[in-house]
């Protein structure tokens, strides 16, 4: 069997520094936004004509933080409490064979930088800071959107959320145009699923380390200090 070696073509920059906190999927935090940042190799205008006429992208990525490398058929999703098994071919987990991604997000524009390379702003990323990315396509809605799709059971967390309070003197630490995200993601329940207890946490977010603690439903953030 002939393998394969593919290359990245860019590279991702969010505001996402470390794997805690990342949106679980993509589009579970909108306002999360990255920058795709090509390779000037890759950076030929032609290459986006016509692309703009797009609303979202699939990006195809590497889990390049995952360093398990031997293959394991069962794996156990976070959502499910880490005690259920699966197979990994019915997960979104980052431990697969070749530690491949997929997510889709939405294209905001495209920008041709001063040193020649083109960069594409999109939102809704659940994508680690640095993150290679291999390709990317156009999402075609037609084709792509399943309106009578089974969700499994990932259909159980799909309305699953926390309510967030964060005092007012620690938000104006927080820039206004990344507020919107910062609660977004932490609505999400950043904590690993079979956590539920009183422990401090701390999400890496932009520059900034958010610390938190979780009762019952309701998420406080207690202090926000830089990075």
């Amino acid at each position: 069997m002939e393998s394969k070696i593919i290359n990245p073509i860019a590279y991702i920059k969010t505001d996402f520094k470390e794997k805690f906190g990342i949106p679980r999927q993509s589009g579970r935090s909108p306002s999360s936004v990255g920058e795709i940042v090509f390779r000037k190799e890759f950076s030929d205008e032609n290459a986006f004509r016509g692309i703009e006429e797009f609303s979202h992208l699939w990006i195809v990525f590497d889990f390049n933080a995952v360093t398990k490398t031997e293959f394991s058929p069962m794996i156990r999703p976070p959502r499910l409490g880490g005690n259920k098994k699966v197979g990994v071919f019915a997960s979104r987990s980052p431990f697969r064979p070749n530690g491949l991604g997929l997510s889709s997000v939405k294209l905001e524009k495209v920008t041709k930088n001063t040193d020649g390379t083109i960069s594409i702003a999109v939102s809704g990323v659940d994508l680690l800071d640095g993150t290679p990315v291999y390709d990317i396509k156009p999402y075609i809605p037609s084709c792509d959107c399943h309106v009578d799709a089974k969700g499994g059971f990932s259909e159980q967390f799909t309305n699953y959320q926390l309510n967030v309070v964060i005092p007012d003197q620690l938000l104006s630490l927080i820039p206004i145009e990344k507020r919107k995200a910062l609660i977004e993601c932490l609505k999400d329940d950043p904590r690993p699923s079979y956590q539920d207890d009183d422990r401090e946490y701390g999400m890496a977010f932009s520059r900034f380390n958010v610390k938190f603690k979780v009762e019952k439903d309701t998420l406080t953030v207690i202090a926000i200090d830089n990075l």
